[in-house]
């Protein structure tokens, strides 16, 4: 849902992958490209990768809204939606668009981007739209070197997200440590959560994580509504 900075087909290696139509049920439906057992849609299959996306509010919002209900999702375990940093038309149109069963704030450990991450809490737990946090994820927690795979080093400081979870009162889902291999894995398509390494084990621990707290909501909480718009 990263209308202006989608990485999607990068981080899947699709990017020159072509997109097709299906005619179901009289309806033109976009067929999502499948890749490690996910179904994957992103407007960058529809523009050129070098190219900026300089649509106003409107355009990519209706874009968005192409990308969930004109596509034929068929049967799905989870659907996931990668939205863009900060509270945009594009937040509003989801909640308005889906009834989202909870959200994932994630963040990094220092101040500047709890608050970011606090504001997210906010509009999403606020009354108007009401869906529930899931829980926090904190990525770039330490610096460990591949030479020295037991030390941990906090560049942006300690247990942020971890604090702020716990502020907040939801669970913290997984804290992910920077390592190289993540970088190099994103931009070779090739996600590091495939491999049976440190890194691959915490993004594994962080799926079930993930899982568990979907449970949990849905077993105590009642169904999300959508987000009426009245004039």
């Amino acid at each position: 849902a990263d209308i202006f900075g989608p990485s999607a087909p990068t981080m899947f290696d699709i990017e020159d992958t072509d997109v097709y139509t299906e005619n179901i049920g009289g309806r033109d439906l976009i067929l999502p490209v499948e890749r490690y057992g996910v179904k994957i849609l992103s407007i960058g299959f529809f523009v050129r990768k070098n190219d900026a996306v300089l649509w106003r509010g409107g355009m990519a919002s209706n874009a968005l809204k192409q990308l969930i209900t004109d596509a034929a999702w068929g049967d799905l375990d989870y659907f996931v939606l990668d939205l863009p940093p900060g509270t945009s038309d594009i937040h509003l149109t989801l909640v308005q668009t889906l009834a989202i069963t909870g959200a994932i704030v994630v963040t990094t450990p220092q101040e500047v981007a709890l608050a970011d991450a606090r504001k997210g809490i906010s509009m999403f737990t606020g009354d108007k739209v009401n869906v529930p946090i899931l829980g926090l994820v904190e990525n770039m927690s330490w610096f460990t070197p591949a030479e020295l795979p037991e030390n941990k080093y906090y560049l942006f400081g300690k247990d942020g997200g971890k604090q702020l979870a716990e502020e907040a009162g939801v669970p913290l889902l997984g804290q992910i440590p920077i390592v190289q291999s993540i970088c190099e894995s994103g931009d070779s398509g090739h996600p590091v959560a495939l491999d049976d390494s440190v890194t691959g084990l915490a993004f594994k621990r962080l799926a079930e994580a993930v899982v568990k707290a979907t449970d949990e909501r849905n077993a105590t909480r009642p169904s999300t509504q959508r987000v009426e718009v009245h004039k």
